[in-house]
C-alpha cells in the first residue's frame, strides 16, 4: 500500500507507542511541528526528516523519504542482503567502538571490520569532512560532552599542527582519549591534555612524539 511521508512519520510514531508531544520532544522540535503535519497536511522539512533518521537509526532512509523498501534495515554486516543506498553511502559515517580507535586511525582501518559497525546519516557531517563516530565514555569531558555521546572526528594527516583549545581524540602510548589540547608553556615538545571536568580530571602533559594518530572532533550526536 503506497503512503506519503506524513503517514510514515506516523507510523513510526505509533510503532514507538507514543503521541505526538513526546515524539517532538524525542527529536527536538516542537509540538506544533507535529500536530500541524497531521491536523493541516504540512510537509515535513528536510531538517525534520534527518532528525528523525538521527534518533531512529534503523529506519530505512528510502523508505522514509520514498515509501520504497521496508521500515527498517539491519545493521550493516548483520543482513548479507543488505545494502547502503547510493545517498547513504555518500554521507554515513560509522560508529567505531572506542577500544578499536587505535586500530581505525592508525593503520587505514585494517582489522577493524568497518562493515559490520553501525552508519549514521548526517549530511551535514560530511560538509565538515566527518570520517568517524566514537561514543564518549565517563565524564571526564563534562559538560562539554556527556557519557554516551557521539563525536563526530576527522582524522588529522599532520601530527604536529595543533588548534590549542580544540578537543581531539588523541592515540598515545597511555591509550586512546578524548581531551582538550593546549600548549605546554614549560616544554615546547610536550602538549597539555585537559579535561573540561576539571575538579576530578587534572590536566597532564604526553610528549608530542608519543602520538600516534591525531582526531579533531567536529560535532556531537546526543539523545536524552
Amino acid at each position: 500500500m503506497e503512503t506519503n511521508v506524513n503517514e510514515r512519520i506516523k507510523l513510526i510514531i505509533d510503532s514507538n507507542s507514543l503521541n505526538y508531544h513526546s515524539f517532538s520532544k524525542l527529536i527536538g522540535v516542537t509540538n506544533s511541528t507535529i500536530t500541524s503535519m497531521f491536523e493541516k497536511g504540512t510537509k515535513p522539512s528536510y531538517d525534520l526528516l534527518i532528525k528523525i533518521l538521527n534518533v531512529y537509526t534503523e529506519i530505512n532512509t528510502e523508505w522514509l523519504l520514498k515509501g520504497v523498501g521496508t521500515m527498517t534495515k539491519g545493521k550493516i554486516g548483520e543482513n548479507k542482503h543488505f545494502e547502503l543506498s547510493n545517498e547513504e553511502l555518500q554521507f554515513s559515517v560509522p560508529l567505531i567502538p572506542f577500544d578499536a580507535i587505535a586500530g581505525f586511525t592508525n593503520h587505514d582501518n585494517e582489522g577493524i571490520g568497518i562493515e559490520k559497525c553501525e552508519r549514521y546519516f548526517v549530511p551535514e557531517f560530511n560538509e565538515k569532512g566527518v570520517e568517524f563516530l566514537v561514543r564518549v565514555s565517563g565524564s571526564s569531558m563534562y559538560p562539554k560532552y556527556s557519557n554516551g555521546d557521539m563525536l563526530a572526528c576527522r582524522k588529522i594527516a599532520e601530527l604536529l599542527f595543533f588548534q590549542w583549545g580544540k578537543v581531539y581524540v588523541i592515540d598515545s602510548s597511555q591509550g586512546v582519549m578524548i581531551k582538550r589540547i593546549y600548549e605546554d608553556k614549560e616544554d615546547i615538545q610536550n602538549i597539555s591534555c585537559v579535561s573540561d571536568n576539571k575538579d576530578h580530571y587534572p590536566p597532564f602533559s604526553i610528549p608530542k612524539t608519543d602520538i600516534r594518530s591525531l582526531s579533531m572532533v567536529l560535532g556531537v550526536i546526543r539523545t536524552e
